[in-house]
């Protein structure tokens, strides 16, 4: 808590360099004590100087007081500058807060919480509790390279890693009164958290983000559709100090039979998930048949599920089963990437067998990610997965709608979320329209805190 209890007491600020275009902003939100009242104010004003400027002013009369609730400095001047804020006591200076801004970057003071400083986005930088935080953050497939931060001297290091998801498989093409399948769903990529001693690690490191797993591809009008791909592992360092997080496997392509159409496997810290056949794609060592804990990747479904779901592996790819039935809904991770849905299907009849969600992040129940595309006479795709974030993975995108309208095409699946989400299945298309192709994996992640 910041008290102004005189009329001598005020809150001052000052910079280090001079103002280059234009003068740093500043913002005090106060609550004014009287013996009698209580009213609430603001200060707002420029810190204009290398001298101190009053940033929130003191009570105007004795026996009144301010309490300071919240302070924020935002750095608007087109170069970097060292803010030191102060007590005022008459002639007397007591610095509170220093801090040096980058461009955009601001200084704030909340009550209870202290002073911290973020970035121009928003996030959090430093505080007073946790000091300097250094976030790194990998997001787009391929090589990179990880640079230990210099602006001071970090004691630990933090890898959160996430596997691609695996890709869709694609729906078959067929327009006779036989079963004819969508793609299964692919599984979603595990996540791997862990923590080094910031000396053990080099000055830079290399870093690889998993390229998501390939959408299986229609085939010709009339034929089974084609499976998804593998989501690629994403990688931190190497040797001893190598840190995997492994992608899932593809969906199963849809059949043009009453075979099973199995979902892809979910990756887990052991290894990649399988992608699904004519049962589901194993899920990734350590590897849980159904519900899986830890890092168990959990093995793709082959019907309507509850039970693809994972803790820090990636959730199970949808399947379909020998007769389809509606809504078979990927696999949820709390911390990996969500399976996709499967696509939608037709029965002997024929008639429509809607496709499925897909899995969701953070949570342990199926479903919840991208939803299923629309079925009928014009066929849409399925939605695709929210992507992650640092704290969760990627959902899994939605399976494809599908048709009994003839010469006409099936929906794609839904993309899985970045951040490991499992790709949806294609939906079924009536020859010589073709399947939907299955929705591509989301892509991996890494992310890298030092503090």
């Amino acid at each position: 808590m910041l008290v102004l209890a005189t009329t001598l007491d005020s809150i001052v600020a000052s910079l280090g360099e001079g103002v280059a275009t234009v003068e740093p902003q500043s913002a005090a939100f106060w609550r004014l004590f009287t013996t009698t009242t209580y009213v609430a104010g603001r200060t707002l004003g420029l810190v204009s100087s290398t001298s101190p400027v009053v940033i929130a002013e003191a009570p105007a009369a004795a026996g009144d007081y301010h309490v300071v609730d919240e302070i924020v400095i935002t750095n608007t001047d087109s170069i970097a500058h060292t803010v030191t804020v102060s007590i005022k006591v008459d002639a007397d200076l007591r610095v509170v807060a220093k801090a040096t801004l980058g461009v955009g970057e601001r200084l704030a003071y909340y009550d209870k919480q202290g002073w911290a400083r973020y970035n121009s986005a928003g996030v959090l930088l430093t505080s007073a509790n946790e000091g300097p935080i250094d976030v790194q953050s990998f997001i787009t497939a391929g090589s990179h390279t990880w640079t230990k931060p210099t602006s001071f001297t970090p004691k630990l290091v933090r890898v959160i890693a996430r596997g691609a998801g695996g890709g869709g498989g694609a729906g078959a093409s067929l327009a006779t009164a036989v079963v004819a399948k969508g793609g299964g769903g692919g599984g979603g990529g595990a996540c791997v958290i862990r923590d080094f001693l910031a000396t053990s690690l080099g000055d830079t490191e290399a870093v690889v983000v998993g390229a998501g797993g390939l959408a299986g591809a229609p085939g010709v009008a009339g034929a089974a559709g084609g499976a998804g791909g593998v989501g690629g592992s994403s990688t931190f360092s190497s040797g001893n100090n190598l840190v995997t997080a492994f992608g899932g496997g593809g969906g199963a392509g849809g059949a043009i039979s009453a075979a099973v159409t199995g979902g892809g496997g979910g990756g887990g810290v052991g290894g990649a998930g399988g992608t699904g056949t004519t049962s589901g794609g194993a899920g990734g060592v350590p590897t849980a048949a159904t519900n899986g804990a830890g890092g168990q990747g959990v093995t793709g479904t082959v019907a309507v599920s509850t039970t693809g779901n994972a803790e820090d592996g990636g959730g199970a790819g949808a399947g379909i089963a020998a007769t389809p039935v509606a809504a078979s809904l990927g696999g949820s991770s709390i911390n990996g990437g969500g399976g996709g849905g499967a696509g939608g299907s037709h029965s002997a009849t024929p008639a429509i067998v809607e496709g499925g969600a897909g899995g969701s992040a953070g949570v342990y129940t199926a479903g919840g990610g991208g939803a299923r595309g629309t079925s009928g006479a014009a066929p849409t795709a399925g939605v695709a997965g929210d992507a992650g974030s640092m704290h969760r993975g990627g959902k899994g995108g939605g399976g494809g709608g599908t048709t009994i309208t003839a010469s006409t095409a099936g929906g794609a699946g839904g993309a899985g979320g970045a951040g490991g989400g499992g790709g949806g299945g294609g939906g079924v298309g009536n020859n010589p329209g073709l399947g939907g192709a299955g929705g591509v994996g989301g892509v991996g992640a890494v992310y890298v805190l030092c503090w």
